[in-house]
């Protein structure tokens, strides 16, 4: 059997291109830093909802882990209901 070698990226690693790799390398860290928070909460899922303004199966969605469901923005939008504000940074040495 021939070694897998990675590339530290599991979107990658996985066989996305290099654009959506980014993308969903992006979105998963804004749905763990979501988690982080609605941990921190201990909320049901109605409370949850009603905090930030979307409906409970959406927060489903989100405890699910659902990923393709959410747009960056949406998360976004979320991070910051959760006084979680997001700030980005680009930088030409690194990739996302």
């Amino acid at each position: 059997m021939k070694p897998h070698v990675t590339r530290e990226n599991v979107f990658d690693d996985l066989g996305f291109d290099e654009k959506e790799a980014a993308n969903l390398k992006i979105r998963a860290a804004l749905m763990r830093a979501i988690e982080k928070e609605l941990d921190k909460k201990n909320l049901t899922q109605e409370q949850t909802a009603k905090l930030l303004e979307i409906s409970q199966p959406r927060i489903s969605d989100l405890r699910r882990g659902k990923m393709h469901l959410f747009t960056i923005d949406m998360l976004v939008n979320i991070l910051a209901r959760l006084g979680k504000p997001v700030f980005v940074i680009i930088d030409d040495r690194i990739a996302a």
